[in-house]
């Protein structure tokens, strides 16, 4: 197969005709680029296959409109309505009761669907010119670093799925959080680009799921994406190191092999004679994938507070170290 690359309102129309004939196509949003299909079981089939991805993880379900989640859900609450007036278009992601034409394969056989009106414009003017709602999970080959551009998603599924559009780099950079509000009251799925302190500010306490924190149980279904499996990792080791910086830098230095670190900016300067790859918020998955060009045999990341965008960050960094740990 070879992929095309799309941009420009030419590449819009381009990928509303080839997803509307049930192909997949990247497209970005705000927060990653996703790999985009219309709701029928071939097309996710399409999906699944050139990402690699599990069939038991579920894709979110993409609208133009937030008022288009009443088409998808049912039993929708106010609470919902409010955070849509709140929130959308952006990085939020809501998991309510599915209506029935939603397919099982969008939702990996769950009774509920995951839905988000995302805020790219490029994105919406594709699902508005495809003329129906389209599901879609990152576009990188299962358990990769996310894509924030174009060009990451080439690196990953070139010739694996049928067009690319380009529509600049993603300004958020972490995937949109995921809020369950089935439940006696709303649970944190996914730490993202909406906080937990944000989202508090609007409706009042927020449970977080196990999963936030911690490695969720491989016999369990995941009731929403990216809870289940390893994800985001470079090809390089990497484990999370915490404690104190000159400890942590005397621990780096002490290990055999050539290592590295992976920090925020502002301690950067406090791994002197480490290779180090910097990161902020908004590039952290680029700075994943920058770890696997640099000859490294693993790598010691640092993880922020948990607060704020800093959960996202260190939900994110414990899943591509398959949670694995050293604490000085």
């Amino acid at each position: 197969m070879t992929t095309k690359r799309l941009s420009g309102p030419e590449g819009v129309a381009e990928a509303a005709r080839l997803l509307a004939s049930g192909e997949a196509v990247a497209i970005p949003t705000e927060t990653v680029y996703g790999l985009a299909c219309i709701l029928t079981d071939e097309a996710v089939a399409r999906v699944y296959a050139a990402k690699g991805r599990p069939s038991d993880n579920p894709l979110i379900v993409h609208i133009a409109e937030p008022e288009e989640l009443h088409a998808a859900a049912l039993d929708v609450p106010e609470m919902a309505d409010v955070l849509a007036r709140r929130f959308w278009p952006g990085p939020l992601t809501l998991v309510l009761p599915k209506r029935p034409h939603i397919p099982a394969s969008v939702t990996a056989g769950l009774d509920t669907v995951a839905a988000r009106c995302p805020a790219h414009e490029v994105c919406r003017a594709v699902i508005r010119a495809t003329g129906q709602p389209l599901a879609a999970p990152s576009a990188n080959c299962s358990g990769s670093p996310s894509p924030t551009t174009a060009r990451h998603v080439l690196d990953d599924l070139d010739g694996r799925v049928a067009a690319v559009l380009d529509g600049g780099p993603c300004a958020v950079g972490l995937e949109s959080t995921v809020l369950s509000l089935t439940g006696n009251r709303p649970r944190l799925l996914r730490p993202g680009g909406v906080t937990r302190e944000e989202l508090e500010a609007v409706i009042g306490p927020v449970e977080a799921d196990k999963a936030v924190f911690s490695a969720p149980d491989a016999r369990e279904t995941p009731s929403a994406p990216g809870m289940k499996y390893r994800h985001y990792a470079p090809n390089t080791p990497l484990v999370i190191l915490r404690g104190p910086v000159k400890a942590a830098r005397a621990y780096a230095l002490a290990q055999p092999g050539r290592c590295g670190v992976l920090c925020m900016e502002d301690e950067a300067a406090a791994f002197e004679g480490l290779p180090v790859v910097q990161y902020t918020y908004q590039t952290l998955f680029n700075a994943l994938r920058r770890i696997d060009t640099i000859g490294l045999e693993q790598v010691f990341a640092r993880v922020p507070e948990p607060t704020g965008i800093g959960l996202a960050v260190a939900n994110r960094l414990q899943k591509a170290a398959g949670y694995k740990k050293v604490n000085i």
